[in-house]
C-alpha cells in the first residue's frame, strides 16, 4: 500500500487542486492512503474533512517579511513544525509528499527532504509563492499549471481540477441549469462572478450596465458574492445569485465569461472552452494578470483593468464583443487548445516517477 501526504491549504486555489489529486489518486488504487496537511485557520480545515480525507494539522506559521519579534520566533518555530510533520512521516510511513503551497507546505519539504522522502511540488499561480520557490530548489519533481512559470525544474501539467469540471457534460447539463437558473434557452448567457466574496468593481460596472446586455438579446447570471449585497431587480434575463455551491451548472450555461483571473478560474474556462473577459484582482503581486496571460495570448480571453472597469467601458469594450459572434466563436476555439482537463493525472504521472526514481526502479 502506497501512503501519500499531500501538502497545502489556506485558500480554495490550494485546497482544490490539493483534493482533485487526492481523487485521483483514490480513484485508481482504493487501497492507497491519502493523508491532507494543513492548517486549523485555512479553508482545508472545513473542505477536506468533508471530502472523507484524514487532516493532519500544522500552526500556521507565516513567514516573517520584516525584523520584529515574529522574525526572532520563527527559527525555533519552524524547526519544531518540521520535527512536527517528520513524526507523520515516520508514524504513517509515508511514502511520497505533494505540496500545493501554503503554509503547510514549506514544513512538508524540508522534513521530507531530511526523511529522504521524495516529494513534487505543484504551483498553481504563474507567480510562484515562497515556499514552492523555496521547495522547488531540492523536490524530486515541479509541476505548474501556466508556461513560463519562474521555478527550478518546472514541468507544465496543466492544473488539477475538480472531477465534476472535468468529467461533466456542458451540453447535457445546460437545459436542466438553465431552468435551475430561470434562464431562456435562446438567449446567449454572459456568466459574471468574482469569487465567494464577490468582486465590488466588477458588481458595480454590471449593476449599472445590465440593461445594455440585456437590450443586444443577451441574459445575465450574476454571482455576485456573499459580501457584495445586490438588490435583485427581478427582471427576466438579468438572475442574481450570492454564491452557488455547483459552478459547473454555471459554466454550463455561459456562453462568455466576465470574471477575476485566480488560476483555478482561468484553467477551469480554458479547459471548458469558455470565452473570457478577466478583470485581475489589483492587489497582491499581480500574479491575476499573469495568470490570464497565456489565455489573452491564445486569443482565448481579453484583459480589462480593475481601476478603470465601470459600466460605461462595458458599453465600450465588452458589449460590441458580445454582438460579434464570430470574435466568440474564435475565442471559444482558442480557450479549447489553450485549456487541459489532464492537469490531475498529469501530476500524478510526476509523483509515479518520483516513487519510481527513489526505489531505483
Amino acid at each position: 500500500m502506497t501512503t501519500y501526504l499531500l501538502a497545502g491549504g489556506g485558500t480554495a486555489g490550494h485546497v482544490n487542486p490539493l483534493l482533485a489529486v487526492a481523487d485521483g489518486l483514490r480513484s485508481r488504487d482504493p487501497e492507497a492512503e491519502v493523508l491532507v496537511l494543513g492548517t486549523r485557520e485555512g479553508l482545508e480545515a472545513r473542505l477536506v474533512p468533508q471530502r472523507g480525507y484524514e487532516l493532519l494539522f500544522i500552526p500556521r506559521l507565516p513567514f516573517p517579511r520584516r525584523p520584529n519579534r515574529a522574525a526572532v520566533a520563527f527559527p525555533a518555530r519552524y524547526r519544531k513544525a518540521v520535527q512536527s510533520v517528520r513524526d507523520i512521516l515516520r508514524e504513517r510511513r509515508v511514502d511520497a509528499v505533494v505540496g500545493f503551497g501554503g503554509y503547510a507546505s514549506a514544513p512538508a519539504y524540508t522534513a521530507a527532504k531530511k526523511e529522504k522522502i521524495p516529494f513534487i511540488v505543484h504551483e498553481a499561480n504563474a507567480r510562484p509563492g515562497l515556499a514552492n520557490v523555496l521547495g522547488a530548489r531540492r523536490a524530486a519533481a515541479v509541476g505548474v499549471a501556466f508556461p513560463d512559470t519562474p521555478l527550478k525544474g518546472a514541468q507544465l501539467v496543466g492544473m488539477p481540477l475538480r472531477h465534476e469540471i472535468v468529467d461533466g457534460n456542458r451540453a447535457t447539463l445546460r437545459e436542466e441549469a438553465l431552468a435551475e437558473f430561470g434562464l431562456s434557452s435562446d438567449k446567449p448567457v454572459l456568466l459574471v462572478f468574482g469569487g465567494s466574496l464577490g468582486a465590488r468593481q466588477i458588481n458595480t460596472a454590471v449593476r449599472g450596465a445590465w440593461r445594455d446586455i440585456l437590450d443586444i438579446g443577451w441574459q445575465v447570471l450574476h454571482v455576485c458574492g456573499e459580501r457584495d449585497e445586490i438588490t435583485d431587480p427581478g427582471h427576466d434575463g438579468y438572475v442574481i445569485r450570492p454564491y452557488i455551491d455547483r459552478m459547473d451548472r454555471a459554466f454550463a450555461v455561459a456562453d462568455m465569461a466576465l470574471c477575476r483571473s485566480g488560476a483555478a478560474t482561468v484553467s477551469e474556462l480554458s479547459a471548458l472552452g469558455i470565452p473570457a473577459i478577466y478583470v485581475p484582482y489589483a492587489v497582491g503581486n499581480g500574479e491575476q494578470r499573469l495568470n490570464a496571460a497565456s489565455a489573452v495570448a491564445a486569443g482565448a480571453a481579453i484583459l480589462e483593468d480593475d481601476s478603470s472597469f465601470t459600466a460605461e467601458r462595458i458599453r465600450q469594450s465588452v458589449i460590441p464583443l458580445l454582438a460579434d459572434s464570430a470574435a466568440r466563436e474564435r475565442m471559444a476555439s482558442a480557450a479549447q487548445r489553450v485549456g487541459s482537463r489532464r492537469g490531475t493525472e498529469n501530476l500524478i504521472a510526476l509523483v509515479d516517477d518520483a516513487l519510481a526514481g527513489a526505489s531505483g526502479e
